[in-house]
């Protein structure tokens, strides 16, 4: 089944009682037992619910996947793969990445004695050097948020499979539509839901989505256990957004082009960071690995002036100033104060990330029009 058809059909059965097309919103927290323990596979609803069921099977099937799991946040579902490790255990990550996901792991986890490595994955064989007994994971995003660094999943996976470790591969930038890590290697796919998959600025959730059962019920035990799940109206809106998944990502992917192929001609513009273009130090790995390059772009403006970068996304009037990412409208983001504010700063400039960094999630509006708004606010 080709991918469009899968966003549309995969998971979802018409209501078996009404015929309904879409879904219902079972929005219930309990479920009548005909005996004790005797019930139709639904009694808690943060065990089950159907809704949700129906979503988890959606995106495990986008995902070339068996098992998908929701969870009521991103950081809800980052957080059920750290709880797989014990106090002692390591884990690998690349030193550019969320800047969430760097807090959960430093501020946390960190004190329940789980050792942290962030390094640069440019070269995907120096993570081998950081490989020891206590090392049960790899953590990676590709692309990276936000300097859209591009980071090899297969190799990693050659590592992690080499050393009997996991790999985890956060999905988000690309969605996938544009990128399947299951298929090059990874055993956890994580998702920030509320991004491209819900693909409205109206959700909040994560998932994770995997092959191997046991791992997966393993991850079931922690999300009940825990009950960082979504509701069945989230559930459902999800389930709408996918949808148009494969049609909102392929105008964000042409949109982006464009936008990063006037970036690079602006005279004021000192760097754009866009893994389509073929200066981009990941763009033949990105060709390898992703259908496209997705609608993520992030610039610098000559001068390296921090007024003058905020001055800027102040100016702008289509693109709006505010977090997250992989909405049908277009957004401006500035990683050091909003997304990445909780990595110190000489960590985020070690890394690259400069405090005049400006990020755009890239939407479906006219591309006409999202240029002149840059126009406009650039000067």
């Amino acid at each position: 089944m080709k991918f469009g058809t899968k966003a549309i059909h995969a998971g979802v059965e018409p209501d078996p009682t009404t015929g309904a097309i879409m879904t219902p919103i079972y929005q219930t927290s309990t479920y009548v037992q005909a005996s004790p323990g005797k019930h139709k596979g639904y009694e808690y609803s943060r065990t089950h619910n159907p809704t949700r069921d129906a979503l988890q099977k959606s995106l495990a099937a986008l995902e070339n996947g068996k098992f998908g799991l929701c969870f009521s946040s991103g950081m809800g579902a980052t957080d059920t793969v750290v709880k797989l490790l014990k106090p002692g255990d390591e884990v690998i990550a690349a030193n550019d990445l969320y800047g969430g996901t760097y807090r959960i792991f430093t501020k946390i986890y960190q004190d329940f004695g789980i050792k942290f490595h962030f390094i640069s994955m440019d070269n995907i064989q120096d993570v081998e050097k950081y490989v020891n007994a206590n090392t049960k994971m790899i953590w990676i995003e590709t692309p990276t948020n936000p300097l859209l660094n591009i980071i090899d999943i297969k190799g990693a996976a050659e590592i992690a499979k080499k050393h009997k470790i996991m790999l985890a591969v956060d999905n988000t930038f690309a969605s996938p539509y544009l990128q399947n890590p299951l298929d090059q290697g990874a055993d956890i796919v994580m998702h920030s839901v509320t991004k491209y998959l819900g693909g409205h600025s109206d959700v909040v959730m994560g998932a994770l989505i995997v092959n191997d059962k046991t791992l997966a019920d393993r991850l079931a035990f922690i999300q009940n256990s825990c009950g960082a799940t979504p509701g069945p109206q989230d559930s459902f809106l999800v389930l709408r957004g996918i949808k148009t998944l494969h049609i909102r990502m392929q105008r964000s992917c042409e949109n982006a082009k464009k936008i990063a192929d006037w970036l690079v001609t602006h005279p004021k513009v000192e760097k754009v960071y866009y893994p389509g273009l073929t200066s981009h130090k990941g763009h033949e790995l990105a060709k390898k690995q992703m259908r496209d390059f997705g609608g993520m772009i992030s610039f610098t403006l000559k001068g390296d002036d921090y007024d003058q970068a905020i001055k800027m996304m102040e100016g702008l009037h289509i693109f709006s100033l505010a977090e997250s990412l992989g909405g049908v409208e277009s957004l401006c983001t500035h990683p050091a104060s909003m997304t990445h504010a909780s990595i110190p700063k000489d960590q985020r400039e070690k890394s690259g990330l400069k405090d005049t960094l400006i990020r755009l999630s890239v939407g479906i509006e006219d591309v006409e029009d999202l240029i002149e708004d840059l126009k406009k606010a650039i000067g």
